[in-house]
């Protein structure tokens, strides 16, 4: 890829253009669990997000910048709770314009390895949905197993999608 992707943690200065990034991808697939603008945080809460995912040591966030544009997103968000702070959502989102590039791929392993270096964090999983096969063979690739599947759980125009509840442990 001819683009250099520089990957980094957000700053709160990023916050406008996440808000901005998320209402775009929103409109641009129908795999992520928002629809365009419909990206439920506005800048100053995700201003308090950065800043709270930053203090939390079982929860992350990386952007994957292209020429100072965010083109990729991936986050690992994890509670506080005893008994299952041991284990973190993965969400990712690559703009179309650059999918099948391996930012994503790349994206997972960084997350991976963070996880892995957290002293926290033993489990990793994620809904997707069932006919998105790139995104599961994706998963898959990097060792996560479906360890359920939600019956019609997303909604779209009358028409009723699965979701694969997939699991990695660390």
């Amino acid at each position: 890829m001819k683009d250099e992707v520089v990957y980094r943690n957000p700053v709160p200065e990023d916050a406008e253009e996440i808000v901005a990034f998320y209402n775009r991808v929103g409109g641009e697939t129908t795999y992520l669990s928002f629809v365009e603008n419909e990206y439920p945080l506005n800048v100053e809460e995700q201003k308090a997000n950065i800043i709270s995912t930053d203090q939390q040591p079982n929860s992350v966030m990386i952007l994957a910048i292209v020429e100072d544009q965010i083109i990729g997103l991936g986050t690992i968000t994890s509670g506080n709770k005893i008994k299952a702070r041991h284990c973190g959502e993965l969400g990712i989102v690559v703009t179309e314009k650059f999918q099948g590039k391996g930012i994503g791929s790349e994206l997972i392993r960084r997350m991976i390895e963070w996880c892995k270096s957290n002293g926290i964090t033993t489990k990793i999983q994620l809904d997707t949905r069932k006919d998105n096969t790139m995104a599961v063979e994706l998963y898959k690739k990097f060792g996560f197993q479906i360890e359920g599947e939600l019956k019609n759980t997303t909604l779209i125009d009358g028409k009723y999608y699965d979701l694969y509840v997939m699991g990695l442990m660390l």
